[in-house]
């Protein structure tokens, strides 16, 4: 279905079955396959490729060579009906690729609202991306991952399949990351360790300055290392029964996953960079 309003240039391919809103402009040599649909005012640049079940927000901006859709990149794929789910004003710039969900785990890679993919990052199979998320150039991440609302991923940076990454989480440019970051965590390195909390994050998020302060606090009793975290997690509500940013870490803590936790690398580095305002 393609609305009057559609501007389509003559050498892209639009197959029947699309469903296109109003105000959709399309660009030169583009491939829109059946079973895809686009929302309102959606601007896709040239050389673009949207196959399969995929649907898309209003407002998104596709850049071009960007490909969303495809197969999922897992051997036990057998073909089955699966989606990609990309929701309101999201932009994917150069080269993105964004894949759809597997026939033996979700079946769906979701994508929330207000999400900015830079050049050439790459979102695998039955993922979960939440609002206000952020990936810098060249970010992967593996299936199944989970990436909470605001955080920022920077530059190369690559994280293990089953991952999850809480809210307001920052990950440096290039760190590689196998284990699970709490929200408001901000991870460095190679092997992405924790570095202390997204504090900038946390201002820009209205967090009062009182609940800063306890998240501080909580984190250095959550990864003291005398007991594990699940055993420490008891006593951080303990010590903070009425924060709800301290109670929103633990859930996380406590949720069920399938990876271990970024730790501190250095109990006394952790602390020296946070007196000098680095966290």
């Amino acid at each position: 279905m393609i609305s009057a309003e559609t501007i389509i240039h003559p050498t892209s391919i639009v197959e029947n079955g699309v469903e296109l809103g109003k105000g959709v402009q399309i660009g030169p040599f583009c491939h829109i396959e059946a079973g895809a649909k686009i929302g309102d005012n959606a601007r896709i640049m040239s050389h673009v490729v949207i196959s399969g079940v995929t649907s898309i927000g209003n407002n998104a901006k596709i850049y071009s060579h960007a490909v969303l859709g495809g197969d999922p990149q897992t051997v036990r794929h057998s073909g089955s009906r699966t989606t990609l789910e990309i929701g309101d004003n999201c932009t994917m710039r150069e080269g993105v690729t964004m894949h759809r969900g597997s026939d033996t785990s979700t079946g769906r890679t979701i994508v929330g609202n207000n999400c900015n993919f830079l050049a050439y990052s790459h979102v695998a199979h039955d993922c979960e991306i939440q609002d206000h998320v952020t990936f810098s150039n060249n970010v992967m991440i593996g299936g199944h991952s989970v990436i909470g609302h605001h955080a920022i991923l920077g530059g190369g940076a690559a994280v293990h399949q089953f991952a999850r990454i809480g809210h307001h989480a920052f990950v440096g440019g290039l760190a590689a990351v196998a284990h699970d970051v709490i929200p408001f965590g901000m991870v460095v390195g190679v092997h992405a360790h924790l570095g202390g909390l997204n504090i900038v994050g946390m201002k820009r998020s209205g967090i009062e300055r009182k609940e800063i302060h306890a998240m501080r606090h909580a984190s250095r009793m959550l990864f003291d290392r005398t007991k594990p975290v699940q055993q420490r997690a008891d006593d951080v509500l303990i010590a903070y029964p009425n924060s709800l940013a301290v109670a929103d870490l633990i859930a996380f803590v406590k949720a069920d996953a399938k990876r271990a936790f970024c730790t501190p690398l250095h109990r006394h580095k952790a602390n020296t960079e946070e007196d000098k305002g680095g966290i």
